[in-house]
């Protein structure tokens, strides 16, 4: 009787398990909206410090995405994304953009 575990072999333990960059046709088409960066290897790290409520905000969000829309994400894809759409928002709108504006009321 055989008591070892059978483990993945190397292509799933190696498998890529971000989808390739769409390549841009023209320069004149539509800026693409950036994405988070999804499940990849990150070779950057920052820290970044939010209080107790903020922290309680971000779990809820997350338990929220998983239980209400079947999603099953980590706090750090959460951040990517909402990252993502605040410099988007930057980018297209400018002094009227979201970011600006709240920063300005602070």
């Amino acid at each position: 009787m055989n008591r070892r575990p059978t483990l993945p072999g190397a292509a799933e333990l190696f498998r890529l398990t971000a989808a390739p960059s769409p390549e841009v046709s023209s320069s004149e088409e539509a800026p693409q909206q950036r994405r988070g960066s999804g499940r990849t290897k990150h070779t950057t790290k920052i820290t970044v410090y939010v209080s107790d409520e903020e922290l309680m905000a971000l779990e809820q969000a997350r338990l929220a995405l998983r239980g209400s829309y079947g999603l099953g994400v980590d706090r750090g894809r959460v951040v990517r994304e909402a990252i993502a759409i605040v410099l988007d928002d930057l980018e297209a709108l400018g002094d009227a953009s979201l970011l600006v504006r709240r920063l300005r009321e602070q």
